[in-house]
């Protein structure tokens, strides 16, 4: 009998540590699902930034530009609009790099900002700038259902 209840002990001792183990693996497996979408939310939260941005100064360069005004004040347009495309970058890489199945939502919103460049009249801007702004709720739109996944 006491070898029927050590043989016990000790299956029971081995079944505790392998669902002891299970559990540890599930816990460090939703760890790092939750430390992929935080990271993943970062650089969506930098890339929506980077791109409103880079509209904004491009929507200023380009109207400055079709408006006529002074050369200098065209060209400190353009140096603004510089600084905002290369913020774009980082972010950019990043959510690639972390979501790979969004590389092309986030190659179609950054393509998006920059087509503003060299708009024929305020209309084709002002249509452009839109279709920016609809590839960017559509990048934030496909991160979100990709996130909300279990």
């Amino acid at each position: 009998m006491e070898i029927a209840a050590a043989v016990v002990a000790v299956i029971g001792t081995v079944l505790g540590a392998g669902v002891v183990g299970v559990q540890q693996y599930y816990a460090a497996r939703s760890q790092r699902r939750q430390a992929l979408r935080d990271r993943a939310m970062t650089a969506l939260t930098e890339l929506s930034t980077a791109l409103a941005d880079h509209r904004r100064a491009m929507w200023m360069r380009e109207d400055l530009r079709l408006s006529g005004v002074a050369p200098a004040e065209v060209a400190a347009a353009r140096e603004a609009s510089h600084v905002t495309r290369s913020a774009v970058t980082a972010p950019q890489v990043a959510l690639t790099v972390l979501l790979p199945q969004l590389r092309l939502d986030v190659d179609a919103a950054v393509r998006a900002a920059y087509a503003m460049r060299g708009a024929a009249n305020v209309e084709v801007l002002a249509s452009r700038r839109e279709e920016a702004v609809a590839a960017a709720d559509a990048l934030t739109a496909t991160t979100a259902h990709i996130l909300s996944r279990p």
